[in-house]
């Protein structure tokens, strides 16, 4: 997953994966009722004036509550008024964020259970990491910024951190092993290595080194010796974090279980569980992620960053709620990763 020109998220082409990859049945679960794109599931064929569908039922009495008309509409009409009244909602919310590219896809859930919300994200490669990464500020400035990124991203994003990266590798290669010892062990009992030419090979060890300081959370300076700006920005991170984890789980757009996922969204699981997004980076540990990332270049990351059943339509209210709070959240990350070195 190399870098390119990108000015949040240094990414690859994209591979064909959740709600672009083809369908596993004959058609698709899901409306993209916002995003880059509107789509109409082929089992709500407008042409032939058929009943809405639960999902627009479900959205079209939210929409109903919000916008009063006497007005009476036809069902293509009601479609159209129902996702264009959804759509422009969504982009509102997530129009100020420029961290991640995230768009969403509303299921209509058939037998499985009642509508869903699900949150993707269509960004793939290393989160630009501005100063943090790239300036000559003190060390324990950046790892103090480094490690509330690490500490706080996943709770949003479908993200990696390098604990994450180690642990796939060394499923990979060590058999699980941690420590050089065991790690030699295994290449030689597991993968047919020779014990002479083990010096060429990957260690835990000669993994762990190529960590820069900034990356190590013993290096982060106590919060009262950080720069006021900086300790500013890292409050603000926090009590956004608080406030989303806080958040209900059956009303929260940012919260992921797999199981609902996998319910929603047969096929699914065929895709890597490791997400597309990194906080690793890519320049010091390119052929350790290229390799635990082989699988989701082949068949798609796990790209989703919260899938919500909707049983009424209450609950939309109190989801768009929760998008924003989980809005804030990575803003606070945006304006921390925005911050000028030269002014801290």
């Amino acid at each position: 997953m190399s870098r390119s020109a990108s000015t949040r998220v240094r990414s690859e082409t994209k591979p064909s994966n959740l709600f672009n990859r083809p369908p596993v049945c004959d058609f698709p679960r899901s409306a993209d009722l916002a995003g880059r794109s509107v789509k109409i599931s082929p089992d709500i064929p407008i042409a032939f004036d058929q009943p809405l569908a639960p999902h627009h039922k479900l959205i079209g009495s939210w929409v109903a509550s919000r916008h009063q008309s006497a007005r009476r509409y036809t069902r293509g009409e009601a479609r159209r008024r129902i996702e264009r009244a959804f759509n422009d909602a969504v982009l509102e919310a997530l129009d100020p964020l420029a961290l991640a590219d995230l768009r969403i896809v509303v299921l209509n859930g058939e037998a499985v259970g009642p509508p869903a919300i699900a949150l993707i994200c269509d960004s793939m490669g290393q989160l630009d990491l501005g100063w943090i990464e790239s300036s000559d500020t003190p060390i324990p400035w950046r790892a103090a910024a480094y490690a509330a990124l690490e500490q706080t991203l996943g709770s949003a994003l479908p993200i990696f951190n390098y604990q994450d990266l180690f642990d796939e590798f060394s499923m990979y290669y060590w058999d699980g092993e941690t420590d050089d010892e065991g790690a030699r062990q295994s290449l030689i009992n597991y993968q047919g290595a020779d014990p002479d030419d083990l010096d060429e090979l990957t260690l835990p060890s000669t993994m762990n080194a190529k960590k820069p300081e900034w990356m190590n959370s013993a290096s982060s300076a106590p919060l009262g010796d950080l720069p006021a700006a900086l300790r500013k920005a890292l409050r603000r991170l926090r009590q956004t974090h608080g406030a989303l984890r806080r958040l209900p789980e059956d009303r929260n757009a940012w919260h992921f279980d797999s199981e609902t996922l996998y319910a929603y969204v047969p096929g699914i699981e065929e895709c890597s569980a490791l997400p597309p997004l990194t906080l690793v980076p890519v320049e010091l540990f390119a052929a350790e992620v290229d390799d635990v990332g082989r699988h989701g270049m082949e068949y798609g990351f796990m790209d989703v960053a919260g899938i919500c059943p909707l049983p009424d339509a209450d609950h939309i209210a109190d989801w768009f709620a929760s998008l924003q709070v989980g809005t804030q959240f990575l803003l606070a990350a945006q304006h921390l990763i925005d911050l000028d070195p030269d002014k801290l």
